[in-house]
């Protein structure tokens, strides 16, 4: 998975201006051209811009002019991302004096040479957010032998590097130096130990022995095995899954998801920040900080959200990025993914749960305490500083969707992924947030779909799907899938959500019946993904998508006061003459 961070830039004092036609040049705005201001985290730049010209030309002017590649680029308009690249900035209304935040994602690599006093170099690229103490991994790996890891001391500008120092956070420039110091010496080095370091230590020690502690069932998640708390210490994390049914029994996998979490904040390994997306997100070590285990998404960070870290503006009347959502929602859409994504047989069981037909990673509420989250207001030990938000597994992965040309996924791989978005109506289906993995056994390639914080919103109006536009999209469905769309059943979806806390809003729920609907229709009349998924998604902006003119006609058919079972029908009706035109 890539990481990306914010772009930083200083104030700038030129412009973005352009002529009529793109030279690659900047000149005066024409006559022709509207004057709206870029913001960088913070800084603001004048930029001209035509009515007629699209996003997608906007960003490689961008591009151009300040070298962030476009695929690398989000664009933000008075909360709202401009997310179709083929839409003018006429029909997005953007008007003379309006603000663009733009979000740019970096590189997620940090070329390192380390020194050594006699002259000898190491030299490798590491991930921005890996720590001082995997840099030091890598030299002793490195040097064969000559540099043992517990003999190394790593410096910059003097100062003697912590483990947990972030690369991001020591290589601002790209000039820094880092020295390596060698110690050859038989003699034990006393370190002072930090007092939160001995509470861990005393910990794990008392663990181990069972003195001074008790025992405490951590809601459904032990699954019969004890969880040890330190009675006379007080931890500075907390983490536990948020459990409103005690009915549930969490699965075996997001047991073991919570715990290895656990067992890495309990090591005292940070959680590391990604600025990839628009909110704030977190990787969680594991206790040897050698991978990932998972990723918490806290609700007060997404998006426009109050503590979002990646300078948003907060929404003001409460909705999302994407028409239909809502700010603090996307934790509950996250899991709600998860849950809805059954497996292959149709178990709706969350008890026992084999992987699901697309693949969404496991993923569990939580209520999580750390220091390493963004605390605006500064951080201490206390309930206000608890977050609530989504946890999820992370899978190894060797990249994602954007990163190689479509033609390599297998078909199955690519309609996996559509009945997952057109099911839940998803308005943030983009290459990016499709993972790439190989299979260990047979080398075959597997896609994997995260973030689903936009899927089931109030309306259609959002919904996008960046397969739509790819040659497995034209292929009809395999018997074995159609099998599956025709098991489906919305209403038995919709009491599972609710049996896990999310009672979802009437909107969302008629959402997700229109959709399942239209899926199973679809592929009773034989049609294609595209063929499906292009009745969701809008041609422009401001043309209504099919789906949407058939959901406005159904609301005029019927009665003020009619049941929604009425409704529904109403919607049936019209959307079996709209396909009967579509069947081949």
């Amino acid at each position: 998975m890539s990481i990306a961070s914010v772009a930083l830039s200083p104030v700038l004092k030129e412009s973005l201006c352009f002529p009529s036609s793109f030279t690659g040049l900047y000149g005066p705005c024409s006559s022709e051209s509207i004057l709206v201001y870029l913001a960088v985290a913070g800084s603001v730049v004048p930029m001209c811009v035509r009515e007629s010209d699209s996003i997608a030309l906007v960003k490689l002017r961008i591009q151009n002019h300040k070298g962030y590649y476009v695929k690398k680029q989000k664009l933000v308009c008075e909360g709202r991302e401009l997310a179709r690249n083929n839409t003018s900035v006429r029909d997005y209304g953007l008007s003379e004096g309006i603000v663009l935040h733009l979000v740019v994602k970096l590189s997620d690599l940090q070329a390192i040479t380390v020194r050594t006093v006699c002259g000898k170099e190491f030299e490798f690229q590491v991930e921005r957010n890996r720590n001082v103490g995997y840099v030091k991994q890598q030299i002793a790996k490195k040097g064969k032998g000559f540099v043992d890891l517990k003999d190394q001391e790593l410096l910059c500008d003097g100062e003697e590097l912590e483990d947990q120092r972030l690369i991001n956070d020591i290589c601002k420039n790209n000039d820094t130096v880092i020295h390596l110091l060698v110690r050859k010496s038989a003699k034990v080095r006393v370190k002072p130990v930090e007092k939160d370091l001995v509470v861990s230590i005393e910990a794990l020690n008392l663990k181990e022995k069972g003195a001074g502690v008790r025992e405490h069932q951590w809601g459904a998640l032990s699954g019969g095995r004890p969880v040890i708390e330190i009675m006379p210490l007080q931890r500075d994390f907390l983490l536990e899954p948020l459990i409103v049914n005690a009915k549930i029994e969490l699965p075996i996998v997001i047991k073991d998801l919570i715990n290895s979490t656990f067992d890495g904040l309990i090591s005292g390994n940070e959680p590391i920040q990604s600025s990839e997306g628009s909110g704030g997100a977190y990787f969680m070590q594991d206790s040897s900080a050698q991978k990932y285990v998972s990723v918490f998404k806290p609700i007060d960070e997404e998006p426009m959200a109050v503590n979002n870290p990646q300078g948003l503006p907060l929404s003001l009347d409460g909705e999302g990025l994407k028409k239909g959502t809502r700010v603090g929602e996307g934790a509950l859409r996250e899991v709600a993914a998860y849950i809805l994504d059954h497996p292959r047989s149709g178990r709706r069981s969350y008890c026992y749960r084999e992987k699901g037909f697309a693949g969404v990673p496991p993923t569990v509420m939580v209520k999580c305490l750390h220091r390493g989250f963004n605390h605006p207001d500064g951080f201490e030990c206390a309930a206000k500083n608890v977050k609530i938000g989504s946890l999820q597994m992370f899978v190894k992965n060797n990249g994602s969707c954007e990163d190689m040309g479509p033609r390599a996924f297998p078909v199955d791989e690519v309609h996996k992924i559509s009945v997952l978005d057109i099911r839940l109506a998803n308005a943030d289906r983009h290459a990016g947030n499709i993972l790439i993995s190989k299979d260990h056994k047979d080398g075959q390639i597997v896609l994997i779909p995260i973030d689903h914080g936009y899927c089931l919103p109030e309306n259609f109006e959002d919904c996008t799907f960046d397969w739509l536009y790819w040659p497995q999209a034209k292929e009809p469905y395999s018997p074995d899938t159609i099998d599956y769309i025709k098991s489906m059943d919305a209403e038995q979806d919709i009491e599972l959500l609710k049996f896990h806390g999310w009672h979802i809003p009437p909107e969302c729920a008629r959402t997700l019946r229109i959709s399942t609907m239209l899926l199973k229709k679809g592929v009773e009349r034989g049609l294609t993904p595209f063929a499906i998924g292009s009745i969701m998604c809008r041609e422009t902006l401001k043309k209504e998508s099919v789906i949407e003119q058939i959901v406005q006609e159904a609301s005029e058919a019927v009665l003020p006061g009619t049941s929604e079972a009425a409704f529904l029908e109403s919607v049936s009706l019209i959307m079996d003459r709209c396909l009967d035109k579509l069947s081949p």
